[in-house]
């Protein structure tokens, strides 16, 4: 059995999403200079993720703004939100 730090790990689920998913997106982090991986050659094998800086500066910058915008007007998000699935349900059943 892998450690949860490896990808490839069966079963393994990440905020609800598969192996291959999480493969592709530690991939694509590590294209853009994102993330670093440094894998330990143990057993049982052993990969570790860290943040680089520039993806440090993606999270201290414009994650951290999108944060207090979403706080900021949760308010209107979550209404927009109910409305949607309002007209979603009233469309399924066939009213106007």
């Amino acid at each position: 059995m892998r450690d949860p730090a490896t990808p490839a790990r069966p079963g393994l689920r990440v905020g609800g999403i598969s192996d291959k998913v999480l493969t592709d997106a530690l991939r694509r982090l590590l294209a853009n200079g994102l993330i670093d991986r440094r894998a330990h050659a143990e057993a049982p094998p052993r990969v570790e993720y860290a943040l680089t800086c520039l993806g440090q500066s993606l999270v201290d910058g414009p994650m951290k703004a999108l944060g207090r915008w979403a706080t900021e007007h949760d308010d209107k998000l979550l209404d927009a939100q109910e409305r949607h699935l309002r007209n979603i349900t009233e469309t399924r059943v066939g009213r106007p």
